[in-house]
């Protein structure tokens, strides 16, 4: 039997690696229509590759997709976490836990990942083409004639796209008769060109709250103060959450910032009042009472009102008011995004209605199999889009060698 993997990335490599490992007497072929190979691996996680994430509970680990979690269930039972990591260790590769989940080689190197895919596809004899790409899938009696990008044609008698969120690929799938639900951007940060914050681009804080009151969803966890706006793993969480609702809006709306969600409104009105007790000669910008960068504190004194030398003892009820506005709610619009270019995710894809997750194979034309994103499957930042990829690659690799 004939094998075609469409797309060099990491569902398309666990896919030619399972394929070939578990079906030694059939010939598969992985295309992909660029020169480099595993290009989203290259750049991930800063250049480290975030290769999955520290969840072990299948029940857990799909409250991490904001879509597809429900099709995964079934899938991470099979392989998840765990099996990831045991997978790249029988191979030699050593992957370590940090301090909020995710995991990546001991060696920092997205090349130790990217050379132990290549060295294991060869391994099993998985001829890689590249510069290649897909333009058309024609239907045979037992299989498929694909004609490719070079004007070359050749059959296969199963093909398995893994070509991420390409257009070219969702239009041939779509000509065979296929649902692709639109794409739109998520994992984006939150443009705020009038944000009185963006002269302190690089403050962060550990835990926050961030909500979107006109979507009524809210994510909480560290934020990144930036020259554009707000960023860090809370804002690309609830990007994801709301990607859909957020281009319904243009991405415009506004977001509201609690800097203490684990006290209450009253508790830090006391610990206020408590500093206006102790502190009557201290300045109020310089002499902040709350676990707080000194520069953000000096800011939202500042967008209180409270003048730079202006003393606690003087502090007003209004200003005691305006302050604890800001520590709890602190409004402001968005006005655009700003999409990580290296670690690009979208949403949408192939309806996953569509897919029969035990094999990870076309419910409408037998012999056509999909893995990664080029589903309708997306996942909050951390290693869990990566983890989709290994799972369904691992998946129709499995099955797609199967007699029929």
């Amino acid at each position: 039997m004939k094998i075609m993997i469409v797309g060099g990335g990491p569902a398309g490599f666990f896919a030619a690696i399972s394929a070939a490992k578990n079906y030694p007497q059939h010939e598969v072929m992985l295309i992909e229509k660029n020169r480099q190979l595993l290009s989203k691996v290259r750049i991930s996680g800063g250049g480290r590759c975030n290769v999955t994430h520290a969840c072990f509970d299948p029940s857990i680990l799909i409250k991490s997709y904001p879509r597809g979690g429900n099709e995964l269930r079934g899938p991470f039972t099979r392989f998840q976490a765990s099996d990831t990591i045991r997978w790249f260790e029988e191979k030699g590769v050593k992957l370590k836990i940090e301090e909020d989940g995710r995991m990546f080689p001991t060696t920092d190197q997205s090349e130790t990942i990217i050379q132990c895919l290549q060295k294991h596809a060869q391994l099993h004899g998985v001829k890689v083409v590249i510069e290649k790409g897909l333009n058309k899938i024609i239907p045979q009696k037992e299989g498929f004639l694909v004609e490719l990008s070079d004007g070359t044609e050749a059959f296969c008698h199963r093909i398995l796209l893994s070509t991420g969120s390409h257009p070219k690929t969702y239009e041939i799938v779509q000509k065979l008769g296929h649902t692709v639900i639109p794409l739109v951007p998520s994992l984006f940060t939150f443009n705020i060109p009038d944000s009185p914050l963006v002269e302190l681009a690089g403050v962060a804080c550990p835990y926050v709250k961030v909500s979107l009151p006109e979507l009524k969803m809210e994510q909480a966890g560290p934020v990144l103060i930036t020259h554009w706006g707000i960023s860090g793993p809370a804002v690309l969480k609830l990007s994801a959450w709301a990607a859909r609702e957020l281009h319904a809006l243009n991405y415009r709306t506004h977001v509201v910032l609690d800097w203490f969600p684990n006290d209450s409104t009253e508790q830090l009105r006391s610990s206020l009042l408590e500093a206006k007790n102790v502190n009557k000669l201290k300045f109020v910008s310089s002499e902040s009472p709350l676990i707080l960068p000194k520069q953000l504190w000096k800011k939202i004194v500042e967008m209180a009102g409270i003048n730079v030398e202006q003393r606690w003892s003087h502090l007003s009820n209004k200003q005691l008011q305006q302050l604890l506005l800001n520590l709890k709610e602190m409004q402001l619009t968005i006005d655009g995004k700003t999409t990580y270019k290296q670690e690009f995710v979208t949403c949408g894809g192939i309806d996953l209605k569509e897919v029969n997750f035990k094999k990870m194979e076309s419910r409408l034309i037998p012999g056509i199999f999909f893995a990664g994103e080029i589903l309708n499957i997306d996942g909050i930042t951390g290693g869990f889009n990566f983890q989709n990829a290994w799972t369904t690659g691992w998946i129709a690799g499995h099955a797609i060698g199967e007699p029929v």
